[in-house]
């Protein structure tokens, strides 16, 4: 792939290189040649991105000498379910799916986790590349391995930790993209500022409030993958460090559990949940009084919402009995704790066990 050096996932896995680069979906085949014996592949996208990227996917690995066919499912969080993950095991032994094939995942978060998980599971495994296409999947969850489905009772509950064989990230997907979507994944890049890199919050400050450049946006998403790749490294599976990309995600998986998947992009929601978490941090005396003010005008600037008030319904259902019902279900629930992630400053996190019920007694003034 030209002389563009990718970002490497070194895990005991294996080794998964992460491709960043304007036109990557072209050498889709390629990767895929390079990265797994078999040549059938299976490549599962959904109804928005289906009629955009996928032929350009088909006939890349076509080219590589691929017998390639797809799956398409329905656009949005809905489609992470037992059902769909059913249809797929069934589509793989119809495509002749073996251990030594490949699974495509062509998407965003939605279809990476569910075509991941399907990976995962299909044969005891068989090998994945995670092709984002949303701002989201770019900078979070096409990067560590995390798959899973959604069950009535919880977001993510049924899952994997499945490591992709290459992630091939083509910025010029985004072009694609309505602003909304756009926009809902920037929540992820500031989620890894906040806990790893006070500089690059000030860059994505640089530029909020307006479109950012081409420049600016690869570098969003070179930022991102390094510092994930980074942490992933360190810890597969989420045994320590890597516990702390679920900043604001404890709060904001319980907003989409009561709201109802799909209601409110995940982005948007984790928006919320960030901004909570940091004023819980200044509440039991861990993160500095001025933080989350700064976090929420960076929110705000990138147009996401930072208060339940700014959501759907939020404020007649997203109440706080509400709330603390649903993170207990959250899967970050260790015991009788709920492992919390807090900022000691900006570009520091730690992880703090909670007692639900010391939570709950702050969920008025941080929501």
């Amino acid at each position: 792939m030209e002389n563009t050096p990718p970002i490497l996932v070194k895990t005991a896995s294996g080794e998964c290189p992460v491709f960043v680069r304007n036109g990557a979906l072209r050498s889709l085949g390629e990767i895929a040649a390079g990265r797994v014996r078999g040549r059938t592949a299976r490549v599962v996208t959904d109804s928005n991105v289906a009629p955009l990227h996928l032929d350009a996917a088909l006939s890349s690995l076509r080219a590589a000498g691929f017998a390639a066919g797809a799956s398409v499912v329905p656009a949005g969080e809905a489609s992470k379910n037992l059902a769909r993950l059913a249809a797929l095991w069934d589509d793989f032994h119809a495509a002749g799916i073996t251990r030594r094939d490949l699974v495509v995942a062509l998407g965003g978060g939605v279809v990476g986790d569910l075509a991941g998980f399907a990976a995962a599971t299909w044969l005891r495994g068989v090998a994945v590349i995670q092709a984002p296409t949303s701002m989201l999947a770019f900078v979070d969850s096409s990067i560590g391995g995390k798959t899973a489905i959604d069950l009535p009772c919880g977001k993510n509950l049924a899952g994997a930790f499945h490591q992709p064989v290459a992630v091939v990230a083509d910025p010029l997907a985004l072009r694609t993209l309505p602003p909304r979507e756009r926009t809902q994944g920037m929540a992820e890049a500031v989620k890894t500022a906040c806990i790893l890199d006070a500089a690059f919050f000030a860059r994505i400050e640089s530029f909020a409030g307006r479109a950012p450049t081409d420049d600016e946006q690869e570098d969003v998403i070179r930022r991102c993958a390094a510092a994930k790749a980074d942490v992933v490294s360190r810890d597969e599976k989420e045994g320590g460090l890597r516990a702390i990309l679920n900043f604001g995600h404890t709060v904001g998986h319980a907003l989409e559990t009561i709201l109802g998947y799909g209601t409110v992009p995940h982005g948007e929601a984790v928006a919320v949940g960030m901004v909570a978490a940091a004023k819980l941090g200044v509440a039991l005396g861990v993160t500095p009084a001025g933080l989350p003010d700064r976090i929420e005008r960076l929110l705000r600037a990138l147009s996401l919402p930072t208060r339940v008030a700014d959501l759907p319904d939020g404020p007649a259902r997203c109440t706080p009995d509400a709330v603390a019902a649903a993170m207990l279900s959250d899967k970050k629930k260790l015991g009788a704790d709920l492992h919390f992630v807090l900022l000691e400053a900006l570009g520091r996190a730690a992880v703090a066990p909670l007692r639900p019920a010391a939570i709950r007694e702050k969920l008025p003034s941080i929501l």
